[in-house]
């Protein structure tokens, strides 16, 4: 998401002090990712998002604690097409990569699990 459209969103939930009251999830979570993505200081971030060091710090650990606790969705599923050819059916003649969650991904190809993972990143 753009910082642009982020500091719009954050700014819907200031006060007329300039205090941040009832931040939703979303928006909290999207703070903490552009947080994630920043290239630059921190300073930086926060004050393109409006926001004092404080808050930038509250909300980062709103989020922290949140994905902690599970209350997080990760983001929708994002189907990665492969140039390769047709994938083969039935046991997996390649590679099997186990996620933290339990899941099975199994790539027929080298190629297919390089290409996943600079995707992924």
């Amino acid at each position: 998401m753009d910082n642009a459209i982020l500091k719009k969103r954050l700014n819907t939930f200031k006060s007329a002090k300039g205090s941040l009251k009832d931040v939703s999830n979303e928006v909290v979570f999207e703070v903490l990712r552009a947080w994630e993505n920043w290239p630059g200081t921190a300073s930086e971030l926060y004050r393109e998002l409006g926001l004092s060091k404080m808050q930038m710090v509250t909300m980062i650990q709103k989020a922290k604690r949140l994905v902690k606790n599970g209350a997080v969705m990760e983001s929708e599923f994002k189907e990665i097409a492969s140039n390769g050819g047709a994938l083969q059916s039935g046991p997996c003649q390649g590679i099997e990569l186990g996620l933290t969650d339990g899941r099975i991904v199994r790539f027929p190809l080298v190629e297919q699990l390089v290409e996943f993972l600079k995707k992924a990143a």
